[in-house]
């Protein structure tokens, strides 16, 4: 009996879905959160212990493998917190079942739970009878983690470098391994293989006969060569990934890895055609591997999953990625940021997300990390940091240390957002008698990485745990593109009528459809190359760019034959997305021709 919903709630910010799992897993929804903020983690295990009157013990960072231990013991109250609300949910009384049909009305319609449960209450069922079968068919939503795999920092202890199981990364995936979770660990980032190897370790990554697995893995991905690959690579260790959960390389939150060119309809569409081949090609290679370290050989082959997320935003879309391309979940990420039951964000935030328009969301250079970063123009954290500037002070201080991984000045690495490293740089700068418009542009530079680890908890720490005389600091937000078209605070309730169409929440009439989003930042992103190149096109630049158009172009003809066949999808919308596809080709063959003047340049200079 199927008693899944649909959709994922993917991770966001080291904050805004730490508690999520509390709040919407009782009702069988699966969530993500993220466990590299240890110090945000244990602040939050602190509060919702006193919360609910459980005993607790500080896990100080004097004591041995404190990383590990405080993720371990969050992610098992958790776990024991989610599992007593679903409780009370089951064991509702007449009078006091209200959560008990909301966990049945937020299903998809087409849930066969969901009719059996409408079915029972139309034949007059007792109450008993009716909770003695639920019972037995509830079940509650996965608690995932996500690990950052590029977060792998190496730490030290009275100066002296520690051993590798202790870098962050590592410290992550032991604390979510020792937990007392059944459910997946996300891999995001791309590939760490130091990290995937020391998976090898930790016996709830691997099957039994039957074929489960306790601890899954699940990679995120961009393309299906990257699947592939990780896959592969992953199988040599006998460890099995029970799910590849595609992404938009732009058209999502957070970090944005730009794929060279690829759209996400043909991505999709490799990974539909392709499924079969992946299951059995990682299976031949899993099998002799789980024989070398005499594990268990599972009786059949294991169970796959194909998710995707980024730009999703109405109920057309959503069932159009799970029915043509046999999508097994969908990840909502940026509207629920505007549903207080479900992730925790400040008011102030909450309101300028709301306000939002297109123009307010953009690509930033803001991470320390150096990967482009979705951004929310006029966030308190950017706020915050502008007055450092003005008052002669840029640079953040660095408590946290997670993304201190730039290693030009010291043995031990820094982060760019931090005030000693960007006092580093500007004093370089002022040594170097540049141009006044030369400096000011490189100056911007260095002074506009923000300090990311504080900003993105800020808010559950405002909001969950924080000293009531601590000052408030700045927050930092990270919506995809898809928060434009959200204008209002939603219940749970809302989003999911909203997800499986039974209400419309979109406030903009004009939204383009979510490949046709995708389509258009792809090209601005293509432009924003191009113009960096500032006219001086060398062979890596031309192959690089040239490549990318021409990505861009098979997925813009993909599409046109996609729509074209569509008989019963995007009826009302068909003309205007064949139009809008028609005119980014040819803006696609105007930037192509610019590549091509730059290279013709080159070549009559050489």
């Amino acid at each position: 009996m199927s008693t899944k919903h649909t959709f994922h709630i993917p991770v966001m910010g080291t904050g805004f879905t730490l508690d999520t799992p509390l709040k919407v897993s009782p009702y069988g929804m699966d969530s993500v959160v993220s466990i590299v903020d240890d110090v945000l983690i244990e602040n939050l295990r602190k509060f919702y212990c006193e919360k609910f009157e459980l005993p607790y013990q500080a896990i100080t960072d004097k004591i041995e493998d404190f990383r590990a231990k405080r993720i371990t013991s969050y992610l098992n109250l958790l776990q024991e917190l989610a599992e007593k609300k679903f409780k009370q949910i089951k064991d509702s009384t007449l009078e006091t079942s209200m959560e008990f049909k909301n966990y049945f009305n937020m299903l998809p319609d087409s849930s066969s739970l969901k009719q059996k449960f409408t079915e029972l209450t139309h034949q007059n069922k007792t109450w008993k009878e009716i909770k003695n079968w639920a019972d037995q068919h509830l079940t509650m939503g996965s608690i995932d983690v996500n690990i950052m795999t590029k977060l792998d920092k190496i730490n030290y202890k009275e100066g002296e470098k520690l051993p590798n199981e202790y870098n962050d990364a590592h410290a992550a995936l032991r604390g979510f391994a020792q937990s007392n979770l059944q459910s997946s660990v996300v891999l995001s980032a791309g590939m760490n293989p130091r990290l995937y190897s020391y998976m090898e370790n930790f016996d709830d990554f691997f099957p039994d006969k039957k074929g489960a697995i306790k601890k899954r893995i699940v990679i995120k991905v961009s393309d299906y060569r990257s699947a592939l690959i990780q896959g592969k690579f992953l199988a040599k260790k006998g460890l099995w990934v029970s799910e590849y959960r595609i992404e938009s390389g732009l058209n999502c939150g957070g970090h944005a890895f730009a794929t060279e060119g690829f759209l996400m309809g043909p991505i999709l569409q490799e990974f539909k055609d392709n499924r079969q081949e992946l299951i059995d090609t990682v299976h031949s290679v899993l099998l002799p591997a789980l024989a070398d370290r005499n594990k268990i050989q599972p009786d059949s082959p294991l169970a796959l999953k194909i998710t995707a997320q980024g730009g999703v935003g109405t109920e057309k879309e959503h069932q159009f990625l799970l029915e043509h391309y046999d999508i097994d979940s969908v990840g909502w990420g940026s509207p629920f940021l505007l549903v207080p039951e479900a992730t925790t964000v400040d008011d102030a935030t909450l309101k300028k997300l709301a306000k939002a328009t297109e123009d307010d969301l953009y690509l930033s250079n803001i991470s320390p990390l150096g990967v482009p970063f979705n951004n929310l123009k006029g966030n308190s954290k950017d706020q915050e940091k502008d007055i450092k500037i003005v008052s002669g002070r840029p640079g953040s201080p660095c408590p946290k240390e997670f993304l201190a991984l730039n290693n030009e000045y010291a043995d031990k690495t820094m982060c760019t957002a931090s005030r000693q490293y960007q006092r580093n740089k500007i004093k370089e700068l002022d040594q170097e008698a540049l141009a006044p418009d030369e400096y000011k542009s490189r100056f911007q530079k260095i002074v506009e990485k923000s300090c990311l680890c504080m900003g993105l908890g800020e808010a559950t720490m405002q909001l969950n745990g924080a000293d009531s005389e601590r000052p408030a600091k700045g927050v930092s937000v990270c919506p995809g593109p898809n928060m434009a078209y959200f204008s209002k605070t939603m219940s749970l309730k809302e989003i999911t009528d909203h997800i499986y169409g039974r209400i419309n929440l979109i406030s903009e009439k004009n939204r383009p459809h979510m490949f046709l989003k995708e389509l258009k930042l792809y090209s601005d992103h293509l432009k924003t190359k191009i113009d960096e190149t500032k006219g001086e096109l060398n062979k890596r630049q031309e192959k690089y760019l040239l490549s990318f158009t021409e990505n861009m172009k098979e997925g813009i003809d993909y599409y046109q034959q996609l729509f074209s066949k569509m008989k019963d999808s995007f009826v009302s919308s068909k003309s205007s997305i064949m139009n809008d596809l028609q005119s980014h080709m040819m803006y696609l063959e105007y930037l192509e021709n610019q590549i091509k003047n730059l290279t013709a340049v080159r070549q009559d200079i050489g």
